[in-house]
């Protein structure tokens, strides 16, 4: 019951301009709210309250209402963290950590979001769901994102300076850039300006 249609990430360059970016998965998603080691500078996640703003901002939909306690936002953190390792050294062909695997299918084996359908007749989430729900379903999007059909579309931004991650799903599957109207956008100038130069 997860969608990209109604929902995508707004990310903020370094200078401050605002710009959408759909890594294409809801467990990439995750990948924007920080990381290990030099991606700890980019922590979003404190405190329950911050899970719950990243649920909202995802592509789940509808926002499941959760109540999340700190001890899951520290787990949410450990899978984030190890679902980034796993990734990367997938796009750059290296073994995936095993410790880190055990990370992501120990969360996958929990309960996670369960769907239901309102009196409306409009999908909702059954009951009240957790953090461990939560990070259960980005877990388990993990495992069929890993072990799919798009797996060797797992990407990293080609920009030198942007690190975010994302799945090619378009037809063609010659996607470059996190965003096009971010470092798609900037590509394009400074080749312009390369050309300019060139012709001066």
């Amino acid at each position: 019951m997860d969608s990209s249609a109604t929902k995508g990430l707004t990310l903020h360059s370094r200078t401050g301009v605002a710009y959408r970016f759909d890594p294409g998965a809801l467990c990439l998603e995750l990948l924007t709210t920080g990381g290990p080691g030099p991606y700890q500078r980019y922590e979003v996640l404190h405190e329950p309250a911050d899970l719950a703003a990243w649920a909202d901002r995802s592509r789940l939909t509808p926002t499941p209402v959760l109540e999340i306690s700190e001890a899951e936002v520290a787990n949410a953190r450990r899978l984030r963290d190890a679902l980034f390792r796993v990734v990367i050294a997938h796009t750059r062909g290296e073994p995936r950590p095993p410790g880190d695997l055990e990370v992501i299918n120990e969360a996958a084996a929990r309960p996670d979001l369960a769907p239901a359908i309102a009196p409306t007749g409009k999908p909702q989430w059954a009951g009240t769901s957790c953090g461990t729900h939560l990070a259960a379903t980005v877990a388990r999007d993990a495992v069929e994102l890993l072990t799919g059909p798009f797996v060797h579309r797992i990407r990293t931004c080609a920009a030198e300076d942007c690190h975010l991650v994302y799945v090619d799903t378009s037809r063609p599957g010659r996607r470059r850039w996190c965003s096009m109207e971010h470092c798609g956008n900037r590509h394009k100038v400074r080749a312009l300006r390369a050309r300019h130069s060139k012709e001066g």
